[in-house]
């Protein structure tokens, strides 16, 4: 294959493709009038059908065998077959001048000899090219570049070869002169057989001399022209009739002389004038069978590709075979089986009877509409009206195709339909185009190849002659192409052009058929073949005769459709006979047999014309002065039907077509209306109800009244809907838009399409109107747009309107994004008209908003200010936080330049205000400061802490704040040193509370600390000052104080309140302990249980407590008055001690409330020394001897005789005894001036030696206003019975192992209990109790020593316990007895872990300690 060329194939624009429903397929004509009117405007169509309708291939394959036509395709098309001719002919020309034609060859290309004739012919010839120099010219319109002297190659290549052919075709080379007599010499006697063939030789025979004999010169021949007999080497002898011309005297004169056989003008000129023989395809030689012409056209696609017959594309196909069509230097030839009548071997479709056997499935093919045998016949074709039947119309023809074979641009017989069924193989290509451009492409074909169609004027009938639709369409002829694949239909309408070609070896059939819309084109294609002479397929006028004896039984459509066939026909026909009539002609009935005009070769049906003279001839009535030369009077006018025999037939058809005619007639003239005559849409709605309820059927017309009223029915829907406004998915924030909208343009063309529908809609001028106001509109949003700065109200009030239009509009996208714009402007400029408001976080959201709007001048303005705003309110923001976060900090006036500085810019800019409220808050603390500094007295610990952290707050290097921070580091300091002198180690108490006086006093253990700081106890009768309820109350009261004096009195009065408070709680805990209740409803110690015991007494609160849960082993109890815990709240550190505290104080010049409770301490401390010293030589200090320590409570057995004594327990088994183990200050005969001494002593927290003198004094006094009683010892008498007799038996108290081992039953914490090293494991030892038991104590002593020492519990008060087994504990002190553990309160775990000591070893020590 060659290369592609740049000029190469470009396929025309596909046809339409229908697929139609099941239900549209099941009626082929139905389905083929409803795609008309869009199928017909291409020419042609293909229709897919639906998926599954596959019929069944009944050819019977083995005994099709055909002969097909030769077709080389480089003479198919018309303008190379013009071309080939033209050559032909200059060969011809040659062959016979005795030269052999080569066609030269100029810049190595092939040189068109017909091009360069036919452009030397369009300049003027030969002589006036060479005048004027045009050669270049032709050159270039050749192709040829100019500028390379190739004009004089083709004046020479012209001159040598096409100049004598035109002067030959011109005849100017027969322009000699005939009057010279031709005479030829011989020489008697010479032999003939030894003279040369002068048809074969030249010039005059000459002798071959002989020795000694003379040469004679004879004249044998002469010159036609000149007449002369000399230059005999230039006579040339015509080869046809032996007449002689020299080579000079011909015109043109023969340069030399030929080698072959030469014809003279003459001959010459006979020989080219033959009539042509009319070009067609030739038949092949060989007869093929359906599997041999397959095998052959698949090996030549196979071997022309060099590829698999599948794997060609069809693109590739059809671009080869055009190339191929007009190179006339490649001579490729194919084989095409077509025209094969289906009758003779089978349709590819099964048909009832037929040698093919149907399976059940497939019997549904054969009554099937589409089937290609049924088509033809069925009702709605006129050609069933056609009595014979005509193969290739009615009856199907088969087509076996190969690559490249092809069909020629061709209409159908009669301009029918066509359709074509692939049944398999390879596609086939079709190029179509629409009948109305028949006549068009005609003439191009007629102008571009005139030679053809000279010497062939029915040449498109003859299905040889094919043109490149390329050729076409540039001359502008609409051509479609489709490739029909198997099982596909293409179809052909009226007078449509089609040709195409097949892409390999395939199966096709196609048939004819005709509707009722054909029957005025059946008429107008009579006249055309009479006009080219051609011969009927079958007579027209015949099928509507036939047609109107069935009056009664025809389609109204079908019957108006004869009706105006026969109306025009009828008036030819009267016409026609009306001038037989004026020759006075016989008539006479026209023979069957006789039916085709002589002269153009029509059928003649109605009538024909005759003459004797011309048995056999007949002529139509159009021609019958072409019939013979014998007068008129002798012709006979032969009639099938006379005129009043055709106008019932007429009659009759109008009245079956009447009613729908009527009908017709008044749809034809609502559609035609125009302006204010059309119709409105009931008018349309009651015709189509019409043609509904009297059957019409559904032509043309009717589908055309259908379809121009469902448009106007969507018109007025649409415009109704238009002018309502629905929009269905349309927001008034979104941008969304309705897939049924419109646009502007489409709402135009809709109203004029309003307008230019054949039905009036009233809602036409409204939407005419509504276009006006969108116009408007437009022309307002234009100018909004165009605005440097447009209003928002402005852009609103635009889209507030345009909801009102339920038409796209192209503004409508740019007016929110200009009002997006607008409203950004705006926001922008409102920010900036406030700048106290303006921060940085407003100015990067307009930022980030400003840049997801499309670009605009403004914007982009607005934008960059805003930018530059931003960068410097950062850069300044990020500067003041620094100067903020320096360390060490800036100076303020280095701060005070930058806010300067920061202040010019139009941004709320929280660093920099918070810069300047720093520097005005510095300023301020400066001020104070200074303020401070002047006024001279001594700050309050708070004011000055407070000022303090104010300035650390600042972030501004404050000069006075070191000394401040200083100053504050020292009063800390003295803070943690008095702290540390005066608060023992993991003391609870703040500072505030060991150096102020008690502003509460109760009971150590006693239920109501619990309850809320500030409420009173309920034991004081005096009202207390509500603002000094509690610590915080005091140390509030100290720092609201201006000075020392008031901060003195406040403490005075909390020190008065005190004093009152101790003396109720003394009262209180001494009238307690009285025995004038049973002991163990008391509650006493922080244990809070009931006394029993070693007890201490606490010489300030009076009250009474466990040695074990207070007693400290290395606290002595004779130097120093005992204090209970609640009471001993500090060191008590010297008061020298104390004095150089508060001068420190004073030193570093602060107050605060520790300091003043301290100052007041020590005045309090001062003055009670004086009061002391006053007191000292009061009688009541004198010294006594020592008295033993107070018998406070003694055992309930003992009877006092003192009206206030009561009995303790009244129950045997409960007694309780304890004792005080220190002395205590006697109370009874004590002034209330000595005891407020001694307590308020005892409340100072310094330590005095006049308080311990005046504590020994007043505990060794003996008063002289209270006799001394003999005090009872410290041996509780316990009663024993034994053997039934009273004993007696004397057991030492240990209250303090018995209280310890009390608390450990009830669960408390034992951490104030005293630690003792364990001197030996404990022990524990289970027995059994005797067999025997009693409920006395006696029958324990009953048994032998050793039991009695096993069997008796030493315990005062023995439970006696019972059981299988009786826990013990043995005593770790010096006694070792064995002791049960339910007597003497031990558990199990308290016996296993720990040491215990019974009562009497416990006195025993405590007495050896003594």
């Amino acid at each position: 294959m060659s290369q592609s060329r740049p000029d190469e194939f470009k396929p025309p624009p596909e046809c339409p493709v229908f697929e139609p429903s099941w239900e549209e397929f099941r009626d082929p004509y139905a389905f083929i009038n409803k795609i008309r009117p869009i199928a017909e405007k291409t020419g042609i169509c293909k229709v897919r059908p639906p998926p599954g309708w596959q019929p069944p291939f009944a050819c019977d394959v083995d005994r099709l065998h055909f002969v097909p036509r030769i077709q080389r395709l480089n003479e198919l098309e018309a303008q190379t077959r013009v071309k080939l001719n033209f050559l032909d002919q200059i060969a011809k020309f040659w062959d016979l001048q005795g030269c052999v034609l080569k066609i030269p060859h100029v810049e190595r290309k092939i040189l068109d000899l017909y091009k360069l004739n036919k452009l030397v012919a369009d300049e003027g010839g030969f002589d006036i090219v060479c005048q004027d120099r045009r050669w270049t010219k032709i050159a270039m319109h050749m192709g040829f570049a100019p500028g390379k002297a190739v004009g004089s190659h083709l004046r020479g290549h012209y001159e040598k070869i096409l100049y004598p052919y035109n002067l030959f075709q011109s005849g100017a080379n027969l322009l000699v002169s005939w009057t010279h007599a031709i005479c030829v010499k011989t020489e008697p006697g010479e032999p003939g057989d030894n003279r040369p063939n002068l048809r074969r030789r030249m010039g005059s025979f000459v002798a071959k001399q002989e020795p000694g004999q003379a040469l004679f010169m004879v004249d044998l021949v002469v010159c036609l022209v000149c007449g002369s007999g000399g230059d005999e080497e230039r006579l040339l002898l015509c080869d046809g009739c032996d007449d002689s011309y020299h080579t000079f005297c011909l015109i043109p004169p023969l340069p030399d002389i030929p080698k072959g056989d030469w014809r003279c003008p003459k001959c010459l000129a006979q020989e080219c004038n033959k009539p042509h023989e009319a070009f067609g395809f030739e038949q092949a030689y060989r007869d093929y069978s359906l599997r041999a012409f397959g095998q052959m056209a698949d090996a030549f696609k196979s071997d022309y590709f060099n590829m698999p017959v599948h794997m060609v594309p069809t693109e590739l196909v059809e671009k080869e075979f055009w190339r191929l069509v007009g190179a006339i230097e490649e001579d490729v030839t194919v084989e095409y089986g077509a025209d094969i009548a289906s009758k003779e071997f089978g349709s590819g479709f099964p048909i009832p009877k037929g040698k093919f056997k149907v399976s059940p499935a497939d019997e549904k093919y054969l009554k099937c509409g589409w089937n290609l045998n049924n088509l033809a016949m069925m009702n709605p074709s006129v050609l069933t009206h056609v009595t014979a039947d005509i193969c290739g119309m009615t009856l199907p023809w088969l087509y076996v195709g190969m690559c490249f074979s092809s069909f020629c641009w061709h209409i159908e017989d009669h301009w029918s339909y066509s359709i074509n069924y692939l049944h398999w193989g390879e596609p086939k290509t079709w190029y179509g185009a629409p009948g109305f451009a028949a006549e068009q492409l005609e003439e191009v074909m007629r102008k571009l190849a005139p030679e053809l169609f000279e010497s062939q004027p029915d040449l498109l009938h003859q299905l040889v002659t094919i043109m490149n639709p390329n050729t076409l369409m540039a001359h502008g002829v609409p051509i479609y192409r489709t490739n029909q694949c198997a099982g596909e239909f293409v179809i052909t309408f009226p007078r449509a052009y089609h040709s195409g070609f097949n892409q390999g070896f395939n199966f096709a059939e196609a048939v004819n058929f005709c509707t009722v819309d054909w029957m005025p084109l059946g008429r107008q294609c009579v006249d055309h073949y009479r006009t080219l002479h051609r011969y009927n397929v079958f007579s027209h006028d015949e099928m509507v005769c036939n047609m109107a004896t069935k009056a009664d039984t025809l389609d109204v459509v079908l019957a108006s459709a004869v009706h105006k066939d026969m109306v025009a026909m009828i008036q030819e026909e009267q016409t026609q006979r009306e001038k037989v009539k004026k020759m006075e002609a016989k008539y006479d009935h026209l023979q069957d047999d006789e039916r085709q005009c002589a002269k153009c070769r029509t059928t003649c049906y109605l009538s024909a014309v005759t003459c004797p003279c011309s048995p056999g001839v007949l002529v139509c009535l159009h021609h019958i002065h072409d019939l013979c030369s014998c007068p008129a009077t002798n012709y006979t006018l032969n009639y099938r039907y006379t005129l009043d025999e055709l106008f019932p037939m007429m009659i009759a058809v109008k009245q079956r077509a009447e009613l729908y005619d009527e009908w017709a007639s008044l749809v034809t003239e609502t559609l035609e209306a125009k302006l204010e005559k059309k119709k409105g849409l009931p008018v349309f709605r009651s015709l189509l109800a019409q043609s509904e309820s009297k059957l019409f059927p559904d032509n043309d017309l009717l589908r055309r009244l259908r379809l121009v009223t469902q448009d106007a029915e969507k018109c007025s829907s649409v415009a109704q809907q238009l002018l309502n406004g629905k929009r269905q998915t349309r927001y008034r924030c979104g941008s969304g838009k309705s897939c049924s909208q419109l646009t502007v343009e489409e709402l135009s063309s809709f109203v004029r399409q309003l307008y230019n529908l054949s039905c009036s809609l009233p809602q036409a001028p409204m939407l005419k109107e509504l276009l006006n106001r969108i116009e408007d509109f437009q022309q307002h949003s234009e100018k909004v747009l165009t605005d440097e700065v447009p209003s928002v109200a402005e852009i609103q009030s635009l889209l507030d309107v345009s909801f009102d239009f339920d038409v796209e509009l192209p503004e409508l996208p740019r007016l929110r994004v200009r009002l997006e714009q607008a409203r950004w402007l705006e926001g922008v400029q409102q920010a900036s008209a406030q700048p106290a408001t303006l921060t940085l976080e407003t100015m990067r959201r307009l930022i980030d908003q400003g840049v997801g709007l499309a670009p605009h001048p403004s914007v982009e303005k607005a934008m960059a200010r805003l930018q530059e705003l931003l960068t410097v309110s950062e850069h300044w923001e990020d500067k003041a936080s620094n100067l903020l976060k320096a360390r060490p900090p800036h100076s303020i006036e280095t701060l005070s330049a930058a806010a300067e500085k920061a202040s010019g810019i139009p941004a709320y800019l929280s660093n920099c205000l918070l810069l300047k409220d720093t520097i005005r808050k510095a300023r301020e603390w400066l001020q104070e400061a200074e303020e401070l500094q002047a006024s001279g007295c001594t700050p309050m610990i708070d004011s000055l802490s407070d000022m303090v952290l104010r300035g650390q707050a600042i972030q501004v290097h404050l000069e006075p704040l070191d000394r401040l921070e200083s100053l504050m580091v020292e009063v800390q300091e003295w803070k943690e040193s008095v702290a540390t002198t005066f608060l023992p180690r993991d003391s609870t108490l703040t500072l505030l509370e060991v150096l102020c006086p008690r502003c509460e006093v109760e009971n150590v253990g006693s239920p109501k600390r619990k309850a809320k700081k500030g409420k009173e106890s309920p034991k004081s009768n005096k009202k207390k000052t509500p603002r000094l309820n509690t610590l915080s109350d005091v140390e509030k009261a100290l720092s609201e104080t201006r000075d020392s004096t008031s901060a003195m009195a406040t403490l005075e009065e909390l020190r008065s309140r005190e004093m009152e408070a101790f003396s109720n709680l003394r009262a209180a805990n001494e009238s307690k302990l009285l025995p004038t209740a049973d002991c163990m409803d008391l509650k006493v110690c922080v244990c809070q249980k009931a006394p029993m015991g070693a007890m201490l007494q606490c010489e300030l609160c009076r009250d009474a407590f466990h040695s074990v849960c207070v007693r400290d082993p290395s606290d002595s109890c004779e130097t120093q008055p005992w204090l209970c815990p609640q009471c001993q709240r500090s060191e008590k550190p010297p008061l020298n001690k104390v004095v150089s505290l508060l001068s420190s104080l004073r030193r570093i010049g602060v107050r605060l409330p520790e300091g003043d409770a301290l100052h007041y301490l020590v005045e309090r401390t001062v003055n009670w020394q004086h009061r002391a010293q006053e007191s000292c030589n009061l009688p009541e200090l004198e010294e006594r001897p020592g008295t033993p320590p107070t018998l406070t409570r003694w055992a309930s057995g003992s009877h006092d005789t003192h009206n206030n004594t009561q009995v303790w327990n009244r129950t045997s088994h409960a007694q309780t005894v304890f004792y005080t183990e220190q002395r205590c200050i006697p109370l009874q005969g004590l002034s209330q001036d000595l005891e407020e001494l001694i307590v308020e002593g005892l409340l100072l927290q310094v330590c005095l030696p006049e308080v311990q003198s005046l504590f020994h004094v007043l505990l060794d006094r003996l008063p002289c206003s209270f006799k001394l009683k003999p005090a009872p010892t410290s041996v509780s008498i316990c009663f024993y019975f034994q053997d039934g007799v009273t004993g007696v038996r004397e057991t030492t108290i240990g209250s303090e192992k018995k209280a310890k081992r009390h608390l450990e039953r009830e669960g408390l914490d034992a951490e104030r209990r005293v630690d003792k090293k364990h001197s030996h494991k404990r022990q524990k030892m289970n027995k059994k109790r005797p067999a025997s038991t009693s409920s006395s104590p006696r029958s324990d002593f009953s048994q032998s020593d050793s039991d009695e020492e096993m069997a008796v519990c030493p315990a005062e008060r023995c439970q006696l316990p019972e059981g299988d087994e009786v826990d013990w504990v043995q005593c770790d002190g010096s006694c070792n007895q064995w002791f049960h553990q339910v007597c003497v309160g031990v558990t199990a775990e308290m016996a296993e872990k720990e040491d215990y000591i019974c009562v009497r070893c416990t006195l025993n020590d405590g007495q050896m300690r003594k």
